[in-house]
């Protein structure tokens, strides 16, 4: 090689190193140009100081039972969060092994995994810091499908993601990216995802769910365990291996959680769905009037769907459940009843009505459906809004076997849940006014209509009650005062009536005398109407109106056989004053609401007043005893016989403590009432059709004895096998200075005029 042949390979070998070095430095410079540029928001806004500090959430507004637990929340996105505390150390240590394993040890940035993903053109991960991962989520999102733009974002998530890291401690970092992200299916962060797939808070998750959540933060969407199970357990099985190698998990462990399935357990936070759904949609309305007279300290509103308010309530979940369970196991039996007697109604499911009452019915149903404000909001005639009705199309039903997917006309949708039974119930702690349970329905999603506050009913003979209340209180009368079992006209002049008010027994059985608790275990008509006389309405309706009743009561006579219209919530409370010494404390759902932050925004307090005296108020529980003792309630006692075509499951009851209660039935069956109470727990149960003229033909069925009651008696019978809620089995404290005489078996005669399998009527 000549002179010129080397020095010419040197200046080529300069060259090389030269522009090696121009390239090494002008990219180590040009990356150092986008990192100063995105730090400058050249790429696009950076979030501020404060932005980093408390990071934008929509946070689901959580309701929680006295005993802890989440009834339900309200939510633009469902996500409570959780603190590092309660996370389980399996999750985080899978989070790690999967995502981010020198997550302990970079500042947001592994330029190590970096590298490799661009070297390897990503094929073994996007080398992502999990710190990279929570900037993309809070601040930048998914961003274009361009790659420029997406390379500029880049840059921009590892200047947040460097900043995060100096504003947050590692733990804080893991919290809130696991609090952020969507696990699809209303799962929005953790704690949902733990409570929609397994069940339970996630500090209880095992090894193997926390590794299928894990698995699922690679892409949620083409990870849902709930399309693609077996796709999920293969992700699952990779992140139990990705533990294994970071010596997480033994390789024993490891091999025994990858042969075992998903296990899921999953409950659905819907509106619709979950633990008392009437009860949250009643609160729902009330925090709106809540959020207009209690703004926040700037002045704006509070979003209930939005700023992570914790409502504290009264209802214990344990006997909301158990509530919810005995109304479906009765009214499952008693439609299956009602559906047998059906087959020969060739007007079913209504009776007393002519074709063209029926009808007229039909008719107000459709003009009361969503499909009828809807297309008459369009511009539609009545007569295309009735033809659109007759058209059949695609639908879910309602069943007690679950839901049916149909071909049916929405006319003959209507129809179909007319047949449907319905039931509500509400269980309030006397001495509190705590509601303990609220079950406003069978089943929300389909019937929204709330029987326990929003519905009024006839109350029947549950209104005998304050009859007999009043004309003790006024009178001193004892439940062994006897008046005549003959009938009793109250003239027209006497109270502005049409004309004179003759009522009469339900048995037409009549003669001889009746102390005043066998004539209210008998639900006697002629008695009560001779009580109401004696006292006047007014004064009845003013006692009612004192325990808690707020609907106006007319005062004629009749009100005595209960032709007024209450709803479960004032017949609860009102009740709950007899068992509560005579003191009505009002019935109140909510204890106190506080902020994201565990600010305490208002305590609530029960209104109490004195209604009747210590007294008088013994003197009712003793009379309404009675009703379970030798009345139609004795069924709760009766270890005999079943229910009329075996309505009901789980019979006979064979309660043994002491009970005060009351039947009620309304006229042609249409309502079936049970109201009862023990020492600190008093129940109301109601159950009828949707319309007065959907009910049972005849009174063995479809009194309130054989409606209602049985659901108040499933109901107990769980509340009493869990020890841990203390439902009372005691007598009733009884006043030490009673001077009512209560014990009539001296003076009681031997007639035999009850039926213990027959409810009495109003009318």
């Amino acid at each position: 090689m000549t002179k010129k042949q080397t020095a010419n390979n040197n200046n080529n070998f300069s060259k090389y190193i030269k522009w090696f070095w121009v390239t090494i430095l002008g990219g180590t410079f040009a990356i150092i140009l986008l990192f100063l540029f995105a730090s400058w928001g050249f790429f696009g806004t950076l979030p501020t100081f404060e932005e980093l500090e408390n990071p934008e959430n929509n946070l689901a507004t959580e309701v929680i039972s006295i005993d802890g637990k989440t009834l339900g929340k309200y939510f633009k996105e469902n996500r409570t969060p959780v603190k590092y505390k309660d996370l389980p150390q399996n999750l985080l240590k899978a989070l790690v092994a999967t995502e981010d394993e020198r997550f302990y040890e970079h500042s947001g940035i592994d330029f190590k995994a970096t590298s490799r993903a661009i070297l390897k053109l990503g094929k073994d991960g996007g080398g992502s810091t999990i710190t990279q991962q929570l900037a993309k989520l809070l601040f930048t999102g998914e961003g274009s499908k361009n790659l420029g733009e997406r390379v500029l974002q880049k840059f921009k998530e590892y200047v947040i993601a460097v900043r995060l890291e100096r504003q947050y401690t590692k733990q804080e970092i893991l919290t809130m990216y696991l609090n952020k992200y969507d696990f699809l299916n209303l799962a929005v962060g953790i704690r949902s995802a733990s409570r929609i797939y397994f069940g339970k808070e996630p500090i209880d998750l095992t090894v193997s769910e926390s590794a299928m959540l894990v698995g699922m933060l690679k892409n949620a969407s083409y990870y849902n365990p709930l399309r693609r199970e077996e796709l999920v357990k293969n992700r699952r099985n990779t992140v139990l291996a990705q533990m294994n190698r970071n010596d997480f998990i033994s390789e024993k462990l490891k091999d025994s959680l990858q042969q075992k399935g998903l296990e899921l357990n999953v409950n659905r936070e819907t509106h619709s769905d979950g633990s008392a759904t009437y009860f949250r949609e009643y609160l729902r309305d009330f925090m709106k009037t809540w959020i207009k007279n209690n703004p926040k300290p700037d002045g704006t509103e509070y979003n209930l769907h939005r700023d992570g308010l914790k409502i504290y309530v009264t209802l214990d979940s344990r006997m909301q459940n158990y509530a919810e369970e005995a109304m479906a196991e009765h009214m499952a039996n008693l439609q299956r009843v009602f559906y047998k007697e059906q087959k020969n109604n060739r007007t079913a499911p209504f009776y007393d009505l002519d074709k063209n009452e029926i009808a007229g019915t039909m008719e107000q149903a459709m003009k009361r459906s969503n499909r009828w404000r809807r297309m008459k909001a369009q511009g539609a005639s009545v007569k295309e809004i009735k033809a659109s009705f007759d058209k059949k199309t695609e639908m879910s039903v309602f069943s007690w076997k679950g839901e049916i997917d149909t071909l049916m006309s929405p006319k003959d949708s209507i129809k179909y849940y007319k047949h449907i039974l319905r039931s509500g119930l509400m269980s309030v702690e006397p001495q509190t006014g705590h509601v303990k349970a609220w079950v406003g329905g069978i089943n929300y999603k389909h019937f929204q209509y709330d029987a326990v506050k929003q519905q009024k009913r006839q109350v029947g003979s549950t209104f005998k009650p304050f009859v007999y209340a009043t004309a003790i209180n006024q009178l001193n009368l004892s439940p062994c005062t006897k008046y005549p079992n003959t009938l009793y006209t109250i003239p027209k002049e006497k109270y502005v009536m049409p004309e004179d008010w003759t009522p009469k027994n339900a048995t037409e059985n009549y003669g001889g005398e009746l102390t005043l608790k066998e004539a209210l275990a008998g639900s006697v008509n002629v008695i009560t109407a001779r009580l109401i006389d004696m006292v006047n309405p007014k004064n009845v309706a003013n006692l009612a109106h004192s325990a808690g009743i707020t609907t106006e009561i007319p005062e004629v006579p009749a009100i005595a056989l209960g032709s007024v219209d209450l709803s479960l919530f004032e017949m609860v409370g009102a009740y709950s004053t007899f068992a509560n010494k005579g003191l009505q404390v009002e019935p109140m759902m909510l204890l106190r609401i506080e902020d994201k932050n565990g600010t305490v925004l208002e305590q609530f307090t029960p209104n109490s007043k004195e209604v009747l005296s210590e007294e008088s108020a013994y003197v009712i529980i003793n009379l309404l005893e009675g009703v379970t003792q030798s009345g139609s309630g004795i069924r709760l006692r009766s270890k005999w016989g079943s229910y009329p075509d075996n309505v009901v499951t789980g019979y006979p009851y064979e309660f043994t403590n002491p009970i005060a209660g009351k039947t009620g039935t309304t006229q042609n069956q249409s309502d079936g009432w049970f109201m009862g109470i023990v020492p600190n727990l008093a129940t109301g149960v109601w159950v009828g059709g949707e319309d007065r003229a959907t009910h049972f033909a005849g009174i063995t069925k479809g009194q309130g004895a054989t409606m209602a009651l049985p659901i108040w008696a499933l109901y107990y019978q769980k509340l009493y096998a869990d020890s841990k809620l203390n439902i009372s089995k005691e007598e009733f404290e009884k006043p030490e200075d009673l001077s009512i005489e209560i014990d009539c078996s001296n003076d009681e005669d031997d007639q035999n005029i009850l039926d213990s399998k027959e409810e009495d009527p109003e009318f």
